[in-house]
C-alpha cells in the first residue's frame, strides 16, 4: 500500500520555524527538570512498594488517610490497576522493633485459630523474621500453606520429610495489614506482592543507567560514522539526545497531571528509552539510506532538495510503520496495567517525537553543517 506518493513538501525549508520549536519544547522541559524534577520509582531511590488489592471499591483518599496514620515516614498511596487495587510506597525498609511483637502476636492468633491447642515453639527469631516448630511434619505443611494464603511470606526449613519448621519474614506489608485489617474488615484485601530496593542497589542502577544509555548513544555515533559520513552521525546523535531530552522533560511535565498515568522512572521506563533510542535511529538511518541513494542518482540537484525528495518518498513507509506501532503502544497503555503504562507512554511520546525528529533535527542538521561550512557531500 502506497500513502504519499506524490509527496511533494520542502520540509527543510521550515527547518529554522522547527528548530525553535524543538528549543522551546526542551527547554521548558528542561526547565520542569530543574523544579519539579523527575519521580523516581523504589528502584531508584530505594524503600519498599506493596500492592494491595481489595475486594470492593475503595475511596483512595480515605486509604491514603489511614495509611498517613500507621506511621510509615514519607509515604505515596496510588490506586493500582482500576477501583480496587492501590500502590503503597515508602523509603522505609523494616517494620520497627516496636511493632514486631505485634505482628507475632497476629500470626500466632492464626495458627491458634487452624489449629487450637497445637504446640508450636520459636526456634529463631530476627529483626525481620521468625521461626517455629510444629509437632508434626503434616500440620507444619497445612500451616506453611494456609499461613501463605493469609498474606504472609513462609516457606519450610527444607523439603525433608521429618520436617516441621516455618520461616515467616516480616515485611512492611505485615505491618500495613495489621494496621488496616480492622478498618476494612466489611472490604478484605490481600497483599499481592512487596518489592524492596536498598539505597546502595538504587545509586548503583542510577550510574548504570547513564553509562548505558551514554555508551548506546557512543554505539550508534561510530556504526553511523563508518556507515556513512561523520556529519551524517552527529546529526543523528544530536536527533537521539533531542528525542531523550523531549521525553523526559514531558515525564517531568506530566507527573501527578494525567491520573492513573505511572510516570516514576523504573528500570521498565530505562527499558523503553532505550528502545526508544534504538526505533527513533532506524527511523533516521532509513531516511539517511535514501538521501544517500538519491545523492548518488542525482548529482546535479542541489542537497536541500535531494533532502526533501528523500523524506518525501520514504514518508509513506514512516507514517504506515509509526502508526502502526502507536496501535499496539496505546492498546499497551490502556490495557497494559499500572507495570506497563510508563513504559508504553515512554514509547508512545518516543515514536512521535523520534519521527519528528528524523525529519526535522538530524536532516536538518546535516543541511546546515554543509551550508554554514560550504561543504560538499559525496558518498
Amino acid at each position: 500500500m502506497r500513502l504519499f506518493e506524490n509527496l511533494n513538501i520542502d520540509f527543510l525549508g521550515k527547518r529554522k520555524t522547527f528548530f525553535f520549536v524543538s528549543v522551546i519544547v526542551i527547554l521548558i522541559g528542561f526547565l520542569s527538570l530543574i523544579f519539579r524534577g523527575l519521580a523516581l520509582g523504589i528502584d531508584f531511590k530505594g524503600g519498599s512498594e506493596v500492592a494491595l488489592q481489595f475486594e470492593n471499591e475503595i475511596d483512595i483518599s480515605e486509604v491514603r488517610d489511614q495509611v498517613n496514620q500507621i506511621g510509615l515516614g514519607n509515604v505515596e498511596v496510588k490506586t493500582f490497576g482500576g477501583t480496587t487495587g492501590i500502590i503503597i510506597r515508602t523509603e522505609i525498609q523494616e517494620i520497627p522493633r516496636e511493632i514486631f511483637p505485634r505482628v507475632i502476636s497476629t500470626i500466632e492468633t492464626l495458627i491458634d485459630r487452624y489449629y487450637p491447642g497445637t504446640q508450636k515453639t520459636i526456634i529463631d527469631s530476627t529483626y525481620n523474621s521468625v521461626t517455629y516448630s510444629f509437632d508434626t511434619p503434616e500440620i507444619t505443611e497445612d500451616l506453611n500453606i494456609k499461613l501463605f494464603n493469609a498474606g504472609f511470606q513462609t516457606s519450610r526449613i527444607s523439603e525433608e520429610l521429618n520436617n516441621t519448621g516455618i520461616i515467616i519474614r516480616i515485611g512492611i506489608s505485615d505491618w500495613i495489614k495489621e494496621n488496616l485489617i480492622e478498618k476494612y474488615a466489611d472490604n478484605k484485601f490481600t497483599v499481592l506482592k512487596e518489592d524492596k530496593v536498598g539505597p546502595k542497589i538504587g545509586q548503583e542502577l542510577k550510574r548504570d543507567t547513564i553509562i548505558a544509555i551514554g555508551l548506546s548513544l557512543i554505539g550508534i555515533l561510530i556504526y553511523l560514522g563508518f556507515r556513512f559520513k561523520w556529519t551524517f552521525a552527529v546529526g543523528a546523535v544530536a536527533a537521539l539526545f533531542h528525542d531523550v531530552l523531549v521525553t523526559l522533560g514531558l515525564f517531568s511535565l506530566l507527573y501527578d497531571v494525567i491520573p492513573g498515568l505511572n510516570l516514576e522512572i523504573s528500570l521498565a521506563v530505562v527499558a523503553a528509552f532505550l528502545t526508544l533510542v534504538g526505533y527513533s535511529i532506524n527511523d533516521t538511518v532509513v531516511v539517511f539510506d535514501r538521501i544517500r541513494e538519491y545523492m548518488k542518482i542525482h548529482k546535479t540537484l542541489g542537497l536541500q532538495e535531494v533532502m526533501n525528495r528523500a523524506i518525501n518518498r520514504t514518508m509513506s513507509r514512516t507514517i504506515i510503520t509509526g502508526l502502526t506501532t502507536l496501535l499496539t503502544v496505546i492498546v499497551l497503555i490502556i490495557f497494559g496495567g499500572e507495570v506497563l503504562r510508563g513504559f508504553a507512554f515512554v514509547l508512545f511520546i518516543g515514536i512521535v517525537v523520534g519521527t519528528y525528529s528524523s525529519i526535522f533535527v538530524a536532516s536538518s542538521f546535516v543541511l546546515e553543517y554543509a551550508l554554514k561550512n560550504k561543504k560538499q557531500i559525496h558518498f
